[in-house]
């Protein structure tokens, strides 16, 4: 019995693409009581699929509280390497579509994509095959090689790591980590080394070429 993990903050998105992947049956089966659950944050589904097993497949949307691009799916994929990751966004832009597929996603699904066409997506990946917006097939050299990187950092590395982004200092990450501001010096340093950077500024560089930009709203 496959189960799917729907992670996105949107409840009225997550209550219509349950909808769609649970009105057909015959096609996809999902309309068993517990295959199809919810997560409004990358906090929330790291605790799910802590606590649970069996999950086959995770919709991860890429604009989340205090995830806001790609490091949440490095981690994901970091933690838990056999668990296949579709993405899901609503800005279908090729870039961020290539940086999906860089950092290791099992496809990519736009938010406008029809009904039908989701459904297909998630059965192919269920099935162990990928799924890809037609004529994407490029693989962006640079993009690979962050996340490779990246993927080098131990998860608390990689929280720090995301604390830097938005600018915090030092004694601020080790309150908001319950670690020492020590501790926080040592991570700063090993993520410099892992990523090949001298300081802040280039790190958080680095990591931002990973950011998505929110879909532009007319």
């Amino acid at each position: 019995m496959d189960r799917v993990l729907i992670v996105d903050d949107h409840p009225l998105f997550r209550d219509a693409l349950k909808l769609s992947l649970t009105q057909k049956p015959a096609e996809l089966n999902l309309s068993g009581p517990g295959q199809v659950s919810f997560a409004a944050s990358l906090e929330d589904a790291l605790k799910i699929l802590y606590e649970s097993e069996g999950i086959d497949l995770v919709l991860l949307d890429l604009h989340l509280p205090g995830n806001d691009g790609f490091l949440g799916l490095l981690e994901l994929r970091k933690l838990y390497p056999a668990l296949a990751v579709l993405v899901i966004s609503g800005n279908d832009d090729p870039t961020v579509v290539s940086k999906a597929r860089a950092c290791g996603a099992a496809g990519f699904i736009s938010k406008s994509l029809a009904a039908d066409t989701i459904v297909h997506a998630v059965k192919d990946v269920l099935e162990g095959e990928e799924y890809w917006p037609e004529g994407d097939d490029e693989v962006d050299t640079e993009l690979s090689d962050i996340a490779t990187r990246i993927n080098e950092l131990t998860d608390q590395q990689l929280r720090v790591l995301r604390h830097l982004q938005v600018g915090r200092l030092n004694k601020q990450i080790a309150y908001d980590l319950d670690i020492s501001e020590a501790t926080v010096k040592a991570h700063v340093t090993a993520i410099f080394r892992k990523l090949n950077v001298l300081n802040r500024t280039q790190a958080v560089i680095m990591a931002n070429k990973l950011h998505v930009d929110p879909p532009i709203t007319v």
